[in-house]
C-alpha cells in the first residue's frame, strides 16, 4: 500500500488538495496509507523565560488540531481512513524528514500560488520542499 504524506494547514488550498486526493482514490490499486501533517512555526524570542515547555506543546499541539480540522473531517466523511501528526519547525525540513523517516512514497501538497517574482524573494515551502525530498512530491495548484 502506498503511503503518501499530505501536508496541511488551514488554507482554501490544502482542502483542494485533499478534494484532489479523494478524486484520486481509485487510481490505486489498494487504499493509500494517508499521513496528514500539520508544521507549526517554532515559537522565537523570550518566550521560554514566560512560559513552561508543556505549554509551549499544548500550544503547537492545539493550534495544529484547529489547522488540521478541515482536512480531517472531509476524509472522515468520505470515510477514509489517515494518521495525522504535527510538527514545529521549518515547514519543509519537516515535511521531508518526517517522510524520510517514515518511509512515506510520495508527498501531496499545494503550492503556496506566488508568482515567480515573489517565490523567488521570499522563498517557498513547495520549491523548497521540492529541492530536499527524497521521494515524488506532487504539487497541486
Amino acid at each position: 500500500m502506498p503511503k503518501l504524506l499530505v501536508p496541511v494547514d488551514d488554507s482554501k488550498l490544502s482542502l483542494r488538495v485533499i478534494e484532489r486526493l479523494l478524486a484520486q482514490l481509485g487510481w490505486y490499486r489498494e487504499p493509500p496509507d494517508i499521513h496528514l501533517l500539520n508544521v507549526r512555526h517554532p515559537l522565537h524570542g523570550e518566550v521560554g523565560l514566560f512560559v513552561g515547555q508543556a505549554q509551549i506543546s499544548e500550544f503547537h499541539r492545539e493550534q495544529g488540531l484547529k489547522a488540521l480540522a478541515a482536512a480531517r473531517q472531509r476524509l472522515d466523511e468520505a470515510g477514509v481512513s489517515y494518521q495525522f501528526h504535527i510538527g514545529v519547525g521549518d515547514p519543509a525540513e519537516v515535511i521531508t524528514r518526517y517522510a524520510r523517516e517514515q518511509g512515506c512514497d510520495q508527498i501531496v501538497m499545494g503550492t503556496g500560488g506566488h508568482g515567480p517574482v515573489t517565490a523567488l524573494l521570499l522563498g517557498s515551502v513547495a520549491s523548497k520542499v521540492l529541492r530536499l525530498a527524497e521521494v515524488p512530491v506532487l504539487l497541486i495548484k
